[in-house]
C-alpha cells in the first residue's frame, strides 16, 4: 500500500515541524514540509494527496496560494491554517474550494489529525465509487450485457456504438422484455458520461400528478406535503443520462413541459423561479409506435421530432434464431451457480422445444422459464418435460413463426392431447376428426403421448 503523502506549507519551522510530527505518528503519512508558497509549488509534480498551508506566507498569501495549486493540481485536497480569526476570510476561502479552515491555537494538531482522517475517507470513498462505475462499464460492454451472435443482433450493436460516440437522443422500441433498459445503460456507460449519473423513470409507474414533481423537482411549500426542496430526476442526472421508460405514456399536458426543458437545456422546479442549467442525454424507450401515436393526436409531433434522434429498434427474441440457446444457456449457467447447483445442460429435445416457442415475454420470459427447469429438472439435465410455459395468451402454441400447416396440424392436436389427458378418442371428438388420423401421426412419430 502507498504511503499517503502530506505536503505541510508554514513559514515558522518550529510550527511545522510540530504539525509534521504530530501527522507522522500515523505510519501510513508521509510527510514533506515546506517554508513558502514557491518551494511547494516547485514539488507539485510528486502528486501530493493533501496539502496544508499557512494563509501567511512571506512570499504569497494563502488564497493565492491555493490558486497556484488548483492550476497545477484541481482535485487535491486543501487545508488552510491561519493565525487570522476573520469569519469573512475562512467564508472567502471556502467559496474557493479550501477543504478545511483552522485556526492556530493549542486544539490545532488534534482539529488537524482529524481533518485529514475525513478527507482521506471521503477520498478512499469516491475512488471505491469509481472503481464501482468502471466495474459497472465493464459489466455493459455490448457483448457482456446483451447475449447473442445473431444478425439482427450485431445490428443493434452497430447502432449502439454510434450512439456511445455522440450526446444524440436515442429512442429505443421494442416489445416488453427485449432489454430496453439494458440497451440504454450499455449506451451511457460506454459513453464519455459514464462517470456520471444514469437515472431510470418509468413514467408508467408514476401517479400523472407526481410527475412533474418528480422529473423537475419542486420549492419548498410548493404543494401539500412539500415540506422541503426537492431536486428533480433531471437535475439528479445532470451531466450524465437520463432514461425516460414508456415515454408514450406521458400525459399531453405534461409532454408540453419536458419540451420546453429539452429546449431550453433548464428546469424550473415547481412552486419556484430559479432556472437550473442542465447537461443532459436523453434516452426514451417504448414498446409503442411514436409515430401512430402522433397520428391518433396522443402525443406531441414537436416533442417526437425532439426525442427521437438515433432510433434503435430491438428484435423479439423469436426473430434471433440461435441466440434463444445461447441466452438459454446463459441463464442455466448464471442460476446454477447462484444457487449452487452445478453445471445445467439441455437435451436436444429441450433445446428443439424452446427453438418452437415464439416467447411473447421475449428475454424475460425466457430467463423465467429456464430458472424454473433448472429447478424442476434431475441429474442437472433439463429436459423437454421441464420446459413449462406460462404465458397468459390461450393461442400460444398457435404463435410460431414459420411452420408448416402439418406442423401447426400437430400443434393442436398435441395441444388438444394435453387437455385431454391423451385420451386420443375425446380428442378427436373435440376437434372433430377422425381418430385413425391422430394414431397415424402416433405411429409415424409426429405425435408421442
Amino acid at each position: 500500500m502507498e504511503a499517503y503523502k502530506i505536503y505541510i506549507v508554514e513559514d515558522d519551522p518550529w510550527y511545522g515541524e510540530i504539525l509534521a510530527y504530530h501527522l507522522g505518528l500515523n505510519p501510513d503519512y508521509k510527510v514533506y514540509r515546506f517554508e513558502t508558497g514557491q518551494d511547494c509549488l516547485a514539488k507539485m509534480p510528486g502528486k501530493p494527496d493533501l496539502i496544508t498551508i499557512d494563509f501567511s506566507l512571506p512570499d504569497m498569501k494563502g488564497d493565492e496560494l491555493f490558486k497556484r495549486i488548483r492550476e497545477l493540481n484541481p482535485f487535491v485536497p486543501v487545508i488552510v491554517i491561519s493565525s487570522q480569526e476573520e469569519v469573512q476570510v475562512a467564508i472567502d476561502l471556502f467559496k474557493l474550494g479550501v477543504n478545511d479552515y483552522l485556526i492556530k491555537d493549542e486544539a490545532t494538531k488534534d482539529l488537524l489529525w482529524n481533518s485529514v482522517i475525513r478527507i482521506r475517507e471521503n477520498q478512499s470513498l469516491k475512488k471505491e465509487v469509481e472503481h464501482l462505475k468502471q466495474e459497472l462499464g465493464q459489466k455493459f460492454s455490448f457483448q457482456k450485457s446483451i447475449i447473442g451472435q445473431s444478425e439482427t443482433l450485431k445490428k443493434v450493436f452497430a447502432l449502439m456504438e454510434k450512439a456511445a460516440k455522440t450526446n444524440i437522443n436515442v429512442s429505443i422500441t421494442g416489445e416488453t422484455g427485449t432489454g430496453k433498459e439494458v440497451v440504454a445503460k450499455a449506451v451511457h456507460y460506454n459513453s464519455d458520461r459514464k462517470k456520471k449519473n444514469f437515472v431510470a423513470v418509468n413514467m408508467a409507474a408514476i401517479p400523472k400528478e407526481l410527475i412533474e414533481s418528480e422529473l423537475f423537482g419542486h420549492e419548498k411549500g410548493a404543494f401539500t406535503g412539500a415540506m422541503a426542496r426537492k431536486a428533480g430526476k433531471f437535475e439528479e442526472a445532470n451531466g450524465g443520462t437520463i432514461f425516460l421508460d414508456e415515454i408514450a405514456e406521458m400525459d399531453l399536458s405534461l409532454q408540453s413541459k419536458l419540451l420546453r426543458v429539452l429546449q431550453e437545456r433548464e428546469v424550473i422546479r415547481v412552486g419556484g423561479n430559479e432556472k437550473v442549467k442542465l447537461d443532459v442525454r436523453l434516452i426514451v424507450a417504448t414498446h409503442r409506435n411514436l409515430a401512430e401515436e402522433v397520428k391518433k393526436g396522443q402525443f406531441r409531433e414537436d416533442l417526437y421530432y425532439r426525442i427521437i434522434g438515433l432510433p434503435i429498434e430491438l428484435p423479439p427474441l423469436r426473430e434471433r434464431g440461435n441466440d434463444i440457446l445461447i441466452l438459454a444457456k446463459f441463464f442455466a449457467d448464471e442460476f446454477g451457480k447462484e444457487n449452487k447447483l452445478g453445471s445445467l445442460q439441455f437435451t436436444n429435445e429441450a433445446k428443439d422445444k424452446l427453438l418452437h416457442y415464439h416467447f411473447p415475454g421475449n428475454v424475460r420470459e425466457l430467463k423465467s422459464i429456464v430458472e424454473l427447469a433448472a429447478v424442476m429438472c434431475e441429474n442437472n439435465e433439463i429436459g423437454a418435460d421441464d420446459i413449462t410455459y406460462t404465458s397468459t395468451k390461450k393461442d400460444d402454441f398457435m404463435m410460431a413463426e414459420n411452420k408448416t400447416l402439418r406442423e401447426y396440424t400437430c400443434d393442436i392436436i398435441r395441444h388438444s392431447l394435453k387437455k385431454h389427458n391423451d385420451d386420443v378418442i375425446a380428442t378427436a371428438n373435440a376437434l372433430d376428426i377422425g381418430k385413425s388420423t391422430i394414431y397415424k401421426m402416433i405411429q409415424n412419430g409426429e405425435i408421442q403421448i
